[in-house]
C-alpha cells in the first residue's frame, strides 16, 4: 500500500507513513516512513526492527520472508535514495548490497529467494537475485503508475503476473518455462568478486541461481493474456503457489478469481454497488478464500468454490485461450454451496441483470476509521489481520459456517504521534 500519493482518506493517514506491505507468508509487516523504515512481526504485534535515517524518508520496502534482504525505494519529500534506484538492504551489514538505477521512477519491487522484479511506468523487469543482478527478462505494460504486479514466493512454481499492454487485461508469465539460448553453467563464488546467491541464512534455499549472461538472445517463455476488466486494474495478487490470481478495477465493486494454467475466471464477486479503491486483496494458506481491504475501511471475506484449478504451466504446453465469463468451475461436489450471500432475485438471473446473480461476501468488517488498509489472513485460525493508513492493527474473527459480521479481537497502534522511542 503505497500511501506516498494523496487520497480523500490521506487526512486520516499517520504523519509520516508513506507505506505499508505484508511479507510472503503475512507473519510480518514493513512500513516505510519520512525518516525511515520499521518491521513488525503480526501474531503477536511486535516491532522487530527500525531504521531511522536523518537525510530522507522510504516509500518502498519489500521484505524477502523473515531473511535479511530487503528492498527499498525512496520517498516522501526528502527521499532517502533517488526514485529511480532499488537498494537491496542487507540488515546484518547494516548496507546497501546492490544498487540499480533507472530511467524513470520505479513503482513495484517484488521479491523471490532466486529472483526479482522491479516495475516501471511501462515496464516490468526480472533480474536474477546475484550480488551482480543479471537482466532476465523485460515485459512491456500499459501505463501502471500504482506499480502492479505479482510474483508467487513457492519454490517450485515462479509465476509472475502484470498488466497488459492493454487496459484491463492481464498477462501471466510462466518464469521457469524460460529457455535462454546461452547460459553460463557454472555459477561464481562470491570470495571473488563475482556474482552468487545472496541467500545464505534465514531458512533460505542456498542453491545459487544460474546465470543468464546480458548479451544472450531474449528467451522465450509462457505467456497468456487475460481479457480481466473492462476498466484499468487497480489490484492485482496472486497465491502462493502461482495457480490462481485476483484482480480488480479502479470502480471497485467486482472481483474477478482466475485459473493461471487455463485463464478461466474461477470466481466473480461483488464488494458493493458503491465505487472503492481497492488495496489489498489476499489469499488464505490453502486459497479457499480471499480478503479484501478497501480505502473506505471495510474489509470482505468470500469463499471460493471447492473445485481445484489446474495446475500452473508445464513446459512445453500453451495455455488455452480465456477467460469464459460464464463458465466458473463448479464444486467437486454437486451439492456444495460457496457460502457466499446471493440476492433474493437469484433464481430469476437469466431473466434480470447480471447484478443480482452476483456473490457477495459471507463475512465482513469495518475498522473504525475510514481510511486505506490491507488484509491478510492471521496465523490464528478464522482470523484476519488489518493494517491502517492510521497507524492501526487490527485482528477479526469470523464464523467459518455462519459468517456474517465479524468480531474484533485486538486493537493497537503501530505508529504513534511523536513516536520517538
Amino acid at each position: 500500500m503505497n500511501l506516498s500519493k494523496p487520497s480523500p482518506y490521506s487526512a486520516s493517514d499517520a504523519p509520516g507513513l508513506l507505506y505499508a506491505s505484508f511479507n510472503q507468508d503475512f507473519g510480518c509487516f514493513s512500513c516505510g516512513l519520512d525518516s525511515g523504515f520499521r518491521i513488525f512481526n503480526c501474531d503477536p504485534l511486535k516491532e522487530k526492527m527500525r531504521k531511522e535515517f536523518e537525510d530522507g524518508g522510504i516509500c518502498i520496502v519489500e521484505m524477502l520472508f523473515r531473511c535479511n534482504y530487503l528492498a527499498l525505494v525512496g520517498g516522501g519529500k526528502n527521499p532517502k535514495y533517488p526514485p529511480n534506484k532499488v537498494i537491496i538492504w542487507d540488515d546484518e551489514r547494516n548496507r546497501g548490497v546492490i544498487e540499480l538505477e533507472f530511467r524513470s521512477e520505479v513503482k513495484a519491487v517484488r521479491l523471490r529467494r532466486d529472483k526479482f522484479v522491479v516495475v516501471l511506468v511501462n515496464k516490468v523487469i526480472v533480474y536474477s537475485f546475484n550480488l551482480q543482478p543479471t537482466k532476465l527478462h523485460v515485459f512491456e505494460t500499459v501505463d501502471n503508475d500504482r506499480g502492479l504486479v505479482a510474483l508467487s514466493s513457492s519454490d517450485k512454481h515462479a509465476i509472475l503476473i502484470f498488466p497488459g499492454r492493454q487496459s484491463g487485461h492481464i498477462q501471466i508469465v510462466d518464469l521457469n518455462s524460460v529457455v535462454p539460448t546461452t547460459v553460463s553453467s557454472t555459477p561464481h563464488n562470491p570470495s571473488t568478486g563475482s556474482s552468487s546467491s545472496l541467500l545464505h541464512n534465514n531458512n533460505i534455499n542456498n542453491t545459487q541461481p544460474t546465470k543468464y549472461p546480458m548479451t544472450s538472445t531474449k528467451p522465450t517463455a509462457n505467456i497468456s493474456i487475460i481479457p480481466a476488466h473492462t476498466s484499468p486494474l487497480f489490484s492485482l495478487v496472486t497465491n502462493t503457489d502461482g495457480t490462481k490470481c485476483a484482480s480488480a478495477s479502479d470502480k471497485g465493486t467486482l472481483i474477478r478469481v482466475f485459473d493461471t494454467g487455463s485463464s478461466k475466471l474461477l470466481n466473480e464477486f461483488r464488494r458493493g454497488a458503491d465505487r472503492a479503491e481497492i488495496y489489498s486483496i489476499a489469499f488464505n494458506s490453502d486459497s479457499t478464500r480471499i480478503c479484501v481491504g478497501s480505502d473506505k475501511g471495510t474489509v470482505h471475506i468470500f469463499n471460493l468454490d471447492g473445485a481445484q484449478g489446474s495446475r500452473v504451466f508445464q513446459g512445453g504446453m500453451s495455455p488455452a485461450a480465456g477467460p469464459h465469463y460464464g463458465e466458473v468451475i463448479q464444486a467437486s461436489h454437486p451439492h456444495q454451496t460457496s457460502g457466499n450471500r446471493q440476492s433474493s432475485f437469484a433464481f430469476m438471473k437469466d431473466l434480470l441483470p447480471k447484478y443480482f446473480s452476483s456473490e457477495w461476501s459471507f463475512a465482513q468488517f469495518k475498522v473504525a476509521a475510514d481510511c486505506r488498509c490491507i488484509c491478510a489472513f492471521g496465523g490464528e485460525k478464522n482470523t484476519v489481520i488489518v493494517v491502517c493508513a492510521d497507524g492501526s492493527f487490527y485482528r477479526f474473527m469470523f464464523d467459518p459456517q455462519k459468517g456474517g459480521e465479524c468480531v474484533r479481537e485486538s486493537y493497537n497502534k503501530f505508529l504513534k504521534e511523536n513516536d520517538d522511542d
